[in-house]
Formats: C-alpha cells, sequence, structure tokens
C-alpha cells in the first residue's frame, strides 16, 4: 500500500501546485515572510524570493521522493518490515495531519506537513545513526529544516517538533529494529558505493540549495531557535 500512499502524496502536492498558480498564497506567505527571515539565512541576490518559492516547493516534492526511495531501499535489502512504521507515521502526517496543523490551501498547505515527515525521517536518520555509528539514509535535510522552522516561527515549529517526538518516542520504546543483525547488515551494506547508486537514481539524496545558512556569521550565543 505504500506506492499507492506515495502516489496519492504527489498527487496531492500537484494539485496544490495547480491551486497555487491561481492563488500565489505561498508567494505572498513567503514575501512578507523575507523581512522576518533570520540573518544567517543567505538568498541570492538577485530574486530571493523566487529562489526560496522554489526551495520551499522541492522541500515540499522531496517527501515522496525520500519515501519512495527509503521504501525501495529497505524492501530490496529485505529490511523493510523495521521501516515500514516510521515510514507510515510520515505518509500519515499527509492523510491524517495532527489538529494544530493549520489549514490552508495549496502549496501553503503542505508546508506544515511536509516539515513534519522530513523532520521525522531525521530525527530516525540521527537515532539510527546515534545507536550504530551509520545513518539510515544519505540524506540530511538539517539546514533545509532550520530554514523552514524559521518560515514557521518558533512557536509554531516547536510545536510540530512535539508532535514528531512523541511520534519518535513511541516508535523507539516499542521497537529496537536498529540493533537486529540484519538491518546492520543493511546498514553496512547501504554506506559507501551503495549510497552513489542511490544517489544517482534519486537525485534528491543528494540535497540542493541556492539558500545557504551562514552559520558562522552568527553572533555569539545567538541561535536560530
Amino acid at each position: 500500500m505504500s506506492e499507492l500512499r506515495i502516489l496519492q502524496i504527489r498527487e496531492s502536492i500537484k494539485e496544490a501546485q495547480r491551486i497555487e498558480a491561481n492563488n500565489h498564497q505561498l508567494r505572498m506567505f513567503l514575501e512578507a515572510k523575507l523581512p522576518e527571515l533570520h540573518r544567517s539565512i543567505a538568498l541570492p541576490k538577485s530574486d530571493g524570493l523566487h529562489s526560496l518559492e522554489e526551495f520551499v516547493t522541492r522541500y515540499i516534492e522531496h517527501v515522496p521522493d525520500f519515501l519512495e526511495a527509503l521504501t525501495e531501499l529497505t524492501k530490496s535489502a529485505g529490511v523493510y518490515e523495521y521501516a515500514e512504521t516510521f515510514l507510515t507515521i510520515a505518509e500519515d502526517y499527509f492523510f491524517n495531519p495532527p489538529e494544530l496543523v493549520e489549514r490552508r490551501d495549496g502549496l501553503l498547505a503542505l508546508i506544515d506537513e511536509a516539515y513534519l515527515a522530513h523532520r521525522l525521517i531525521e530525527e530516525v536518520n540521527d537515532r539510527v545513526m546515534m545507536a550504530s555509528g551509520l545513518p539510515l539514509a544519505p540524506m540530511d535535510m538539517t539546514l533545509s529544516n532550520i530554514i523552514v522552522h524559521d518560515l514557521l516561527g518558533d512557536d509554531f515549529a516547536n510545536q510540530l517538533d512535539l508532535a514528531v517526538h512523541y511520534s519518535i518516542e513511541s516508535l523507539f520504546e516499542s521497537d529496537n529494529f536498529f540493533r537486529k543483525a540484519d538491518f546492520k547488515n543493511y546498514l553496512n551494506h547501504q554506506n559507501g558505493e551503495a549510497w552513489q547508486s542511490a544517489m544517482a537514481r534519486w537525485p534528491c539524496l543528494a540535497g540542493d540549495s541556492a539558500i545557504k545558512l551562514e552559520l558562522n556569521h552568527q553572533a555569539p550565543g545567538s541561535s536560530m531557535h
């Protein structure tokens, strides 16, 4: 069923893009946010709004790409049973978002769900990395998530982070999949050349953005959150 659900997420994104083409709510939202962006977020000097809009659109589009990549990678390695639970949670954010998610239209409506899914994958990756020394997947959305956190605003984004935290805690309390021998074999096999092959098939895993975080420009003691 995961393949069908991923397809449905893609269709919902396409529909959201059609709505955005008519109402431009995402663009207006981002335009209003430009003066409030954290000083460490460096937009291209030419047409920063367009770059920010493209970044957010790709951020949303990458969710089904990541889910598809992780589904196929873990299935081909015979360890999908360990990944299925958290992948389903990430999908569910689009089908049954938490009540705190704001009700909006078009792409603007999907920022929250995309942030939840990306943060969940990031947290699972971090937990697996801490437990085994190897990542579940090669993608690193940390900086992108920080940018979207800033766009959503600290108060609301922190609530979404808390929702992800609860999902992660329940997942890792009941499942120690990352300690199982066949899952460890998957991690060892996927690192190196296998990751290069995966990134060639799913370029989204490598990440790309014209937007940079100039963290070295932050004043001492300052924080994005």
